[in-house]
């Protein structure tokens, strides 16, 4: 198939999911062009024998406009590169406005003659935020029920897209995938005994991830292991204030290490042993997942979708919102015994490739692809 595929082409967890799934579908086989205002962060064009193609939007400021119109701009561009590359099928990520986008790109060409069937993957606060903003609320919706077909990343955001927009349409559930081949534990001869206990949070350090209670928890780590290290991982607002903390709780820079943003997530995890995920909500939790495949055992909170993915006390734990003793306990525990760490460890990678491997999950794109050409043919 020949597939356009349009993001978010940022370190936000929707940008990620779907420059991955366009590199697997490029090793499968399939063309695969990116059209976005950015070149994604973790796309290397080069890698898939030229199967992969970026096309960049340009939005012209004109003085006439307060707000450039890239809403626009990006549906005269997927029109445009679906015309030129004979796209069998658009997939936005997403809802808002990359939907609305693809809608009117699928009119533009319907004029001519042409069919340009698009999917929807749904990420959460697409839903759960600008899904519920009055102004938003309508056009989402409709955007949503347009579409040829939808997926999101979890059962609960199904659920919730329906609470909360009251969408009828069909929503396939297909969690987000992880390459196990990319995404592996350390060899046995760099094992945790090669460094001192580490803990790990990624995120982009918005206050709904709550990155502030990773130093606290690891505040209270750091009271029994006085060896254990912190390393946080991406930027944000909340970068600062989480800066702060750590040198208010004295909790020295070699201990609380803030790398920034890393393009290779899949060299970091391994060096680690427990992912921090305090989050408000998720609608997934990839992080989790990322981790998990690695072996670093999650300490999330139980929200959204991580139910899901993290069964608790068995390839990690969940507690409460805001439980910074909780979590910091379950991470003593980890820390405090090796085959207590390594079980749990064991079993996160286990999960990781018998339930969320790409191998097991790309399929149900391409079968959602598939059905969403034959619906608009029929149509």
């Amino acid at each position: 198939m020949n597939i356009g595929i349009t993001c978010y082409p940022t370190y936000g967890g929707s940008g990620i999911v779907a420059t991955e799934l366009g590199m697997e579908l490029a090793a499968r086989g399939h063309n695969v062009h990116f059209i976005a205002y950015a070149h994604p962060i973790r796309l290397d064009t080069g890698a898939s024998g030229g199967r992969m193609h970026y096309h960049e939007v340009e939005v012209t400021n004109y003085p006439l406009f307060a707000y450039p119109p890239y809403c626009l701009a990006l549906a005269a561009r997927m029109a445009d590169v679906a015309a030129s590359y004979d796209l069998d099928v658009l997939h936005v990520h997403y809802a808002i406005p990359h939907s609305v986008s693809a809608l009117l790109a699928r009119q533009m060409l319907a004029k001519r003659g042409a069919r340009l069937p698009f999917v929807t993957t749904l990420h959460g606060t697409d839903v759960t935020l600008v899904g519920m903003e009055l102004l938003y609320f309508e056009i989402t919706k409709f955007s949503i029920e347009e579409s040829d077909g939808v997926t999101a990343v979890s059962q609960y955001l199904v659920d919730r897209t329906r609470e909360v927009l009251g969408v009828t349409s069909p929503i396939r559930a297909i969690h987000n995938f992880v390459n196990c081949n990319l995404y592996r534990p350390a060899p046995v001869t760099a094992t945790a005994a090669s460094h001192p206990p580490r803990l790990v949070h990624i995120s982009n350090f918005r206050p709904v991830k709550r990155p502030l209670d990773c130093i606290r928890v690891f505040g209270r780590v750091a009271a029994s292991h006085p060896d254990a290290e912190l390393w946080m991982v991406g930027d944000g607002p909340e970068r600062g204030p989480a800066e702060r903390l750590a040198h208010e709780l004295g909790l020295s820079r070699d201990r609380v290490k803030f790398l920034g943003k890393q393009d290779h997530i899949d060299r970091v995890l391994p060096q680690c042993d427990v992912l921090l995920l305090p989050s408000e909500h998720e609608a997934f939790g990839l992080a989790a997942l990322e981790a998990m495949a690695c072996g670093a055992v999650p300490v999330a909170t139980r929200t959204g979708g991580v139910g899901e993915l993290v069964t608790h006390g068995v390839d990690g734990y969940l507690e409460e919102i805001g439980a910074v003793e909780a979590m910091a306990a379950r991470v003593n525990e980890l820390l405090a015994s090796s085959l207590h760490r390594r079980t749990f460890s064991a079993a996160a990678r286990n999960t990781a490739e018998t339930r969320f491997c790409a191998d097991l999950i790309i399929p149900q794109y391409e079968a959602c692809y598939r059905d969403a050409i034959a619906a608009a043919a029929r149509a």
